[in-house]
């Protein structure tokens, strides 16, 4: 399946909602890390896009109709290569309100792979820290650092996408500029509100929680 929609917005900017939301519209299945965490061997193709490998990107996205998140959002401009009529969607957020939710949430969850015994779990923790570690530029975690790779991201998707073909969106904005850019009607439900940093936190407390023998 051809994407009709690639989001190139980094992670903790409303992505999970968005999915939601893009699916409720008629724009789903819509690829999300969550993909990738209910099933672990994908990660081995998003490993090969870090590596530099050659990618089928039309085989890795079958049976997607969009995307939002990383991993993809880090290959957005491959992903546009390999579906140049799809449209562009660079969500956002209050940079000092992101910079807290990721350093609350993704940047707590990362563990070392060295500390997995299942193979895939290890091969899944190697991808997730290669991949944030692609997306800031950096090992640093310090908020200069953070937030000057958020807005090069935003700039540069600014830059290179035409304006028709992009929406710069705030899930904050509900409904009305998403559809109005998709042309699809306003659903009569409130837009969706999901995967808070309470809520990724209280599933990651979960993920770490002892195992009862």
């Amino acid at each position: 399946m051809t994407l009709s929609l690639i989001g190139a917005g980094f992670g903790r900017t409303g992505t999970n909602s968005l999915k939601l939301a893009l699916e409720q519209i008629g724009f789903g299945p819509c690829h999300h890390m969550v993909e990738v965490f209910i099933n672990p061997k994908s990660a081995a193709h998003w490993q090969q896009a870090l590596d530099g490998q050659p990618m089928d990107w039309e085989a890795v996205m079958a049976g997607y109709k969009s995307l939002v998140d990383w991993p993809g959002a880090l290959f957005w401009r491959e992903l546009w290569k390999a579906s140049p009529k799809a449209k562009i969607l660079l969500s956002v957020r209050d940079e000092e309100s992101w910079f807290k939710s990721i350093t609350n949430t993704i940047f707590v969850a990362r563990s070392d792979p060295a500390t997995h015994e299942d193979p895939v779990a290890r091969d899944m923790a190697r991808m997730v820290n290669e991949l944030v570690d692609r997306a800031i530029g950096s090992t640093e975690r310090d908020r200069d650092t953070v937030l000057a790779a958020y807005r090069k991201n935003i700039a540069e998707v600014k830059e290179e996408v035409q304006a028709e073909q992009l929406l710069v969106f705030d899930v904050k904005q509900g409904w009305a500029p998403l559809c109005e850019f998709l042309e699809v009607a306003v659903p009569d439900t409130p837009f969706p509100r999901t995967n808070s940093t309470d809520e990724f936190v209280a599933r990651l407390n979960t993920r770490n929680a002892p195992k009862k023998p």
